[in-house]
């Protein structure tokens, strides 16, 4: 009696291709919980696709793909001096300060081998990265010392909408300054970029030909087409119960005449768990307040959809099995039946995933 998470293959199989048709130079991301796959089935998955380089979040994460993709593994968070020793000749590490290129350059210059290497330029998310100045004094380091193979610059874009080009034009304009585009074939004209639109990396390709941009996408790959992807949990009790009943771990009481339905799904999978969303929009808060309200009240919406609505949680979530609250007159689903579920993908743990 498990959480699970159903793909119709060919459809989303068709999709994966569909990108990478799009996009020769694709980098498949694959981190956290692989996008509720799992890291070692997107890494075989990114092999199929033909990819040459993967990227992975974090170095804890290498061991979870290296064995499933014989491609290059680029690590997506900067490399620091408590990191595993840059010796893996597969692995490209992200840096975005002077301190840790001098160090990795250190290590390069003494083990006579080079480790790889993105610099990473901070963009207006202002989470890692080089300022133009620190990107110059890199690229002089890199000039001047060596003991690192450069392959390229790393550009981090964020969500918000609206066109990225502008501000991607001003960072050209200081990989440029840095010298980094110097020496005719080098993989320093590669940009790694995220978040970026098909239109607009189809401008950048034109505006600047001598460069190749690689753009890292995770979320729009394995989770671009939502309608091949369904969660299903599977109805383990149903109790009827009056009005002032009472039931749980705490002691409730319900509410009205209705029925306890418990669910395969708890905090162990992710279900009840909650990331802040970030919305800024009137919309958003009023319905953050009128969440905020009902969750005063004890009454707290689930993702779980029962006989066309979604329910409120009987009570909060148990480790592996949830509690809803079905008003009386409701269709209750028998023993054994699944019922829809709509969960964050990137936050959810599955007991089983079925692609067929």
């Amino acid at each position: 009696m498990s959480l699970v998470l159903r793909v119709d293959g060919d459809r989303w199989r068709s999709h994966l291709k569909d990108v990478r048709a799009r996009h020769p130079a694709l980098v498949p991301v694959v981190k956290g919980n692989g996008y509720g796959f799992g890291l070692g089935r997107l890494a075989r998955r990114s092999g199929w696709l033909g990819v040459d380089t993967l990227a992975v979040g974090t170095y804890e994460e290498i061991p979870a793909v290296e064995q499933r993709y014989d491609g290059s593994l680029l690590v997506l968070t900067p490399w620091r001096p408590w990191n595993p020793a840059p010796d893996n000749p597969r692995v490209i590490h992200t840096v975005g300060r002077v301190e840790d290129l001098t160090a990795l350059a250190e290590h390069g210059s003494s083990s006579g081998r080079r480790p790889r290497v993105v610099l990473e330029r901070m963009t207006s998310m202002r989470r890692h990265g080089f300022s133009a100045p620190g990107l110059r004094e890199a690229a002089a380091l890199v000039l001047e010392r060596g003991g690192v193979h450069v392959e390229g610059v790393a550009v981090h874009l964020p969500l918000a909408r609206g066109s990225h080009l502008s501000q991607v034009e001003r960072l050209m304009t200081d990989v440029v300054a840095a010298g980094l585009a110097a020496g005719h074939g080098s993989d320093r004209r590669t940009i790694w970029v995220s978040h970026l639109t098909d239109p607009e990396l189809d401008t950048l390709a034109q505006r600047y030909p001598d460069f190749t941009f690689r753009p890292r996408v995770g979320t729009d790959l394995w989770l671009g087409d939502r309608g091949a992807l369904s969660v299903r949990a599977t109805v383990l009790d149903a109790h009827p119960v009056e009005r002032g009943d009472v039931y749980g771990y705490r002691g409730r009481s319900a509410p009205r005449p209705g029925t306890i339905l418990v669910v395969s799904g708890g905090t162990a999978h992710g279900i009840g768990l909650e990331a802040p969303t970030g919305e800024a929009t009137m919309r958003a808060r009023a319905a953050s307040i009128a969440r905020g309200g009902l969750d005063a009240a004890g009454l707290v919406r689930s993702p779980y959809t029962v006989d066309g609505k979604q329910r409120l949680f009987a009570e909060p979530p148990h480790m592996q099995a949830s509690m809803l609250f079905l008003p009386r007159g409701t269709a209750v689903p028998e023993v054994g039946d699944e019922v829809d579920v709509r969960v964050r993908l990137t936050a959810t743990l599955f007991d089983r995933i079925e692609i067929s």
